[in-house]
C-alpha cells in the first residue's frame, strides 16, 4: 500500500535536509583541513589583494550588520512581530536560534582551526581567529534565511524586500574582503556552515518552516 503524500512529503523533506546538512558540514571540515595544511590557494590570494581597501568606509558600515549592537535590536523587533502576529512566531524563533548557532558554531570552529587573520587589514584589526567567518555564517544563516522567508510570504512587495535582504548577504561578504578581515575560503566555509545549520534545523523541527504565513505583519 502506498503512503499518502501528506506522510511522505515531510519525511522526504527531512531526509533531504539531513543529507544537505551533513554534506555541507563535511565541506566545512574538508576546507578547514585543506587551508590548515596548505594555506590559501594562490589564485585566490591575488583576488583578495585586489579587493582589499576598496570602499573601506562603506565596507566598515556594512560589516556592522553582524555585530551584537545591530543584531540585538533586530532580535527584539522580531520578537515584537512574533508577539503581534502568531503566524510568524515559528519563523522568528527559528531564525533567532539559527543566529545564535551560526555565531557559536563559527566561534567553536575558529578555535579548532586557529587560523590567523590576514595581515593586510584596513580600518579595524580583528584579533579572533579567521576560519570560518562568523560574518559569513550569520549573514547567510540570518539575513539570507529571512530573504527566503519573505520570498515565500504574502507580504506586499515581498520580491523587492527579499532581494534587498539577499543583497545584504552579498554586501557583508564583500565587506569582509574589502576590510582584509577574511580570506575567501573563510567566507566559503562560513556559508557552508550556515547551510548546514539551517538544513539541520529544517530536518529537526516538526513544522514546515518555509511555508507561507497566512497573515502579513
Amino acid at each position: 500500500m502506498s503512503s499518502s503524500p501528506s506522510s511522505t512529503t515531510p519525511r522526504s523533506r527531512r531526509l533531504g535536509a539531513t543529507a544537505l546538512a551533513l554534506g555541507s558540514f563535511s565541506l566545512v571540515l574538508s576546507l578547514g583541513s585543506y587551508v590548515t595544511a596548505y594555506g590559501e590557494p594562490l589564485w585566490m590570494v591575488g583576488f583578495e589583494r585586489a579587493v582589499v581597501g576598496h570602499g573601506a568606509q562603506a565596507a566598515w558600515a556594512v560589516t556592522q550588520l553582524c555585530y551584537p549592537y545591530v543584531l540585538g535590536p533586530l532580535g527584539v523587533a522580531l520578537l515584537a512581530i512574533a508577539w503581534r502576529f502568531p503566524e510568524w512566531r515559528a519563523r522568528v524563533v527559528f531564525s533567532l536560534i539559527l543566529l545564535l548557532l551560526c555565531w557559536r558554531g563559527a566561534d567553536l570552529l575558529q578555535h579548532l582551526y586557529a587560523r590567523p587573520r590576514r595581515l593586510d587589514w584596513v580600518i579595524h584589526h580583528e584579533t579572533s581567529f579567521s576560519f570560518p567567518s562568523s560574518h559569513a555564517a550569520i549573514s547567510l544563516g540570518f539575513y539570507g534565511l529571512w530573504s527566503a522567508f519573505v520570498a515565500k510570504s504574502r507580504l506586499p512587495g515581498r520580491a523587492i524586500l527579499s532581494a534587498l535582504l539577499a543583497a545584504v548577504v552579498v554586501a557583508i561578504y564583500w565587506s569582509r574582503l574589502a576590510l582584509g578581515a577574511h580570506y575567501v575560503t573563510d567566507l566559503v566555509a562560513g556559508g557552508f556552515l550556515a547551510v548546514a545549520l539551517v538544513s539541520a534545523g529544517v530536518a529537526a523541527v516538526p513544522i514546515k518552516v518555509f511555508g507561507s504565513p497566512t497573515a502579513a505583519p
